[in-house]
């Protein structure tokens, strides 16, 4: 719809009295369509994503509506998050996040939830101290009400280790991803998707302090476990791929990686697209490699 269009029946709502009622069916709708951000949703993602960032200004005032218009800038924010859409992700998570401190508390799960995301979102583009900040903020607050054991604690305690990890706190990483690996094995088994996630955590902080041979062996097991429960194509495989074939190269068998990474950016180019950040650093590496360059891990 052209924009004069789209002016021009906003302004005659708005003088009909009809522009709330409106807004609140233009949110439902897209609640009843919009999933969670998982892989297997993206597609739909794909399509909505458009109507999602328009529904960001568009804050109806009922409080169901608003309760809806909540949880899709939450699941909004987690799809542009695993798509490269930082700036878009950030904005939902904090209008989120805003809204449900407000009227549910900081203790509330669904409010831990837009605070996680949103921390997710500043430590992507640097801001570590904030990102911190908030992960202690959510980790402690899931310990006191569900128990240092709790799936969604350990979630938090694994977000905190992270941004250890991008500071460079490479032990305090290793400590914490090592304690949330372990309680996941016990917990959930060692093929879950959360402790293979774990795994691969503990072995990039591995790789970082230049214990190559123990992150080969963890990154080996995550990659096999992935794609025999996720798919060869999955994102979560994709990562492990890239992962190994920097370990391969570090110790040496840049042919190895090579051909190991040429397979993954042909994938990511694929499902992720080429301008994902994740395609566009291995993209830059394979070069590298090719052509005789060092590379840096991302």
């Amino acid at each position: 719809m052209h924009r004069l269009v789209q002016l021009t029946v906003r302004t005659w709502l708005k003088a009909h009295g009809q522009l709330e009622q409106w807004k609140g069916l233009f949110i439902e709708n897209l609640y009843s369509k919009f999933p969670t951000a998982e892989y297997e949703n993206w597609e739909r993602y794909r399509s909505l994503f458009p109507h999602m960032k328009v529904a960001v200004s568009q804050r109806p005032e009922s409080p169901v509506s608003v309760q809806q218009w909540a949880t899709l800038l939450y699941r909004g924010a987690w799809y542009a998050q695993e798509s490269g859409y930082i700036t878009e992700s950030m904005e939902m998570a904090y209008r989120s996040r805003k809204y449900r401190l407000k009227v549910f508390g900081a203790e509330n799960e669904e409010a831990l939830e837009s605070t996680a995301m949103l921390a997710g979102a500043y430590q992507l583009v640097g801001r570590w101290e904030e990102a911190e900040q908030l992960f202690v903020q959510v980790m402690e607050t899931r310990k006191s009400k569900l128990g240092a054991d709790h799936p969604d604690t350990l979630t938090s305690m694994a977000n905190l280790a992270s941004t250890f990890w991008y500071q460079g706190r490479w032990e305090e990483a290793e400590q914490l991803f090592m304690q949330v690996m372990e309680t996941r094995k016990a917990k959930l088994g060692a093929d879950h998707p959360s402790t293979l996630t774990s795994m691969g955590n503990l072995a990039s902080t591995l790789w970082n302090q230049g214990r190559w041979e123990e992150a080969e062996q963890l990154e080996v097991q995550v990659m096999e476990t992935r794609k025999a429960k996720l798919g060869a194509d999955h994102p979560d495989t994709l990562t492990s791929m890239a992962n190994l074939a920097f370990t391969l190269e570090s110790t040496g068998r840049r042919s190895e990686a090579i051909d190991l990474l040429r397979i993954c950016v042909a994938k990511q180019q694929r499902i992720l697209g080429p301008a994902h950040p994740d395609t566009v650093s291995n993209s830059d590496t394979l070069l590298a490699w090719e052509t005789g360059d060092v590379a840096i891990k991302a």
